[in-house]
């Protein structure tokens, strides 16, 4: 456990060289194993091509060291006169690779399955059909893979490559899922492609975001200069073209070594309703929880209970600004302090601001349409229920990883824009229908006066973004001119037009007019012939 506790201090140098295997050669290197590679050239070429340039052929590995079970084996069965285990488990694997093994065993990568498994029946049984938990969840989240009668592998759990797959020994994981049999290539591993298997689509959207960012466009173009083959992968010395999934979430820069425990890193929890900073805590038997930052830590020995029900005691904890440290570490081999602590703190904000203004309203609206019997406990069986789903699961997390990978379409246009287009024009009306005669305090109560929706009430405030704006208000008519000096006064008006009076006064005017015409009219001419 060393080796966790120099990297959450983050302090002290270690090895970024592939842990040695210190399993003495003598262990390997099976005498039936010759046999097995001469039939499968020709029963399965592609397998025995693939063994043949692999690292494990060069070290001298071969199909039985790997294979090779005891008859007591739950899923041992004899083939060709051998004891053999069609599953090559990390337990297995772990023989020679221990440091990798016991790493991966405690990461939230080995829980996968664990975590999911009381959530599958709601969405692959009921909204669709039981035969898609074989080919879509267990895919990658793995499943409990099941032994028959006879000893073979029950189709219904197997073939299975993932990466929180219960193996009939008892461990958790495929090694196989990011490596891949029967080369079992590092390049591989370190490829995107490895992770992106999984992790694409609406939960979990980082292919899409990884390849929009700014990170993804250099590492297309720079492929070349990654040195995916290297014996070490330190970021920084062995490449600097460009990072990939491998270099921030598991690789070695720096002081941070590299790690199989692909979660050590993340200070926030983005795949929920609401986004918590959490505490690592490390346990006694190598396997980690993640509690929510705002709960109290747990003390050192205190016993707490697993995803799988098992308990096991506290040894040490990692807080949020720990794993954020380690994190910010790695971002430092290619980037400034200043530009790391900006991208974070921008990254926090985003992480801030859905909670406040969409997941933590919509998580309260939803629990007291809960509490109030207004909807039922079973999922997705009223639109309410695939509205908030997606508006957390599908659109929330995109925006959420978006701003954490640097792709600002996925944090904005195919993230945040989505969640406030949702939240309003679906969520709060299908929500507010739901509550009925309830709808102050079940739904405006989460609303009504909260900063980020105080928009809502501001009807009359215009904006061209739509194409339309209100026509302009009417000209004001002008104003009367001024009275003057000349002008007559109440008592000195003109006589009615019906009257003598007016009738000559009228005529006096016409008089004045006409003569004043005149006047002009022969002071243009006089200046037309140059009379001064």
């Amino acid at each position: 456990m060393a080796w966790l506790l120099l990297l959450l201090a983050a302090a002290v140098a270690m090895p970024a060289a592939a842990e040695k295997v210190k399993l003495d050669p003598s262990e390997w290197g099976h005498p039936a194993g010759a046999a097995c590679a001469s039939c499968h050239e020709k029963a399965s070429p592609g397998i025995a091509e693939q063994w043949h340039q692999s690292a494990h052929k060069s070290a001298g590995v071969n199909c039985m060291d790997c294979h090779q079970a005891e008859s007591a084996d739950v899923d041992a069965i004899e083939h060709e006169g051998h004891i053999i285990a069609t599953i090559v488990s990390p337990k297995d694997c772990g023989r020679c690779h221990e440091k990798e093994y016991l790493e991966q065993e405690g990461s939230v990568h080995a829980e996968a399955y664990a975590i999911i498994a009381d959530r599958v029946p709601a969405l692959a049984h009921n909204v669709t059909g039981p035969e898609m938990q074989a080919a879509g969840c267990d895919q990658c989240h793995g499943a409990q893979v099941k032994v028959r009668g006879d000893g073979t592998l029950d189709p219904a759990t197997w073939p299975n490559s993932g990466i929180g797959r219960i193996n009939p020994d008892g461990s958790k994981g495929s090694c196989s899922s990011c490596h891949g049999r029967h080369a079992f290539s590092k390049a591989q591993a370190r490829e995107p492609a490895a992770c992106v298997r999984c992790h694409s689509g609406p939960d979990s959207p980082d292919k899409e975001v990884f390849e929009a960012s700014k990170h993804g466009m250099i590492y297309a173009a720079q492929r070349d200069a990654m040195n995916l083959h290297a014996d070490t992968w330190v970021a920084g010395k062995d490449y600097t073209a460009a990072p990939t999934c491998v270099t921030c979430h598991m690789g070695a820069a720096g002081k941070v070594p590299a790690t199989h425990d692909v979660g050590l890193r993340n200070a926030w929890s983005l795949n929920t309703p609401v986004s918590e900073r959490q505490y690592l805590v490390v346990l006694d038997d190598g396997s980690k929880l993640e509690l929510p930052a705002d709960a109290k830590p747990p003390k050192r020995g205190a016993e707490l209970t697993k995803a799988d029900g098992s308990t096991a005691k506290v040894k040490v904890v990692a807080t949020p600004e720990r794993r954020r440290l380690v994190m910010s570490t790695v971002c430092l081999e290619c980037h400034s302090k200043t530009m790391t602590e900006g991208f974070m703190q921008q990254f926090d904000d985003v992480v801030e601001l859905y909670n406040r203004k969409f997941g933590e309203p919509a998580a309260a609206i939803m629990a007291g349409l809960y509490d109030a019997g207004l909807l039922t406990p079973l999922p997705f069986d009223e639109p309410l229920e695939f509205t908030y789903w997606e508006l957390w699961h599908d659109e929330g997390a995109r925006a959420r990883h978006g701003a954490s990978m640097m792709s600002p379409n996925h944090a904005w246009w195919e993230g945040m824009y989505l969640v406030g287009r949702n939240f309003y024009s679906r969520f709060l009306p299908q929500a507010r229908a739901a509550a009925g005669d309830q709808v102050a305090e079940l739904v405006d109560a989460h609303i009504d006066g909260a900063a980020g929706h105080a928009w809502l009430a501001r009807g009359e405030e215009a904006n061209p973004i739509l194409g339309w704006m209100p026509p302009p208000p009417p000209a004001e008519p002008p104003a009367p001119a001024a009275a003057t000096e000349a002008s007559p006064t109440a008592a000195e008006e003109p006589a009615p037009a019906d009257t003598p009076e007016a009738d000559a006064g009228s005529a006096a005017v016409a008089t004045d007019t006409t003569v004043a015409a005149a006047g002009a009219d022969n002071a243009d001419a006089a200046a037309e012939e140059g009379t001064p």
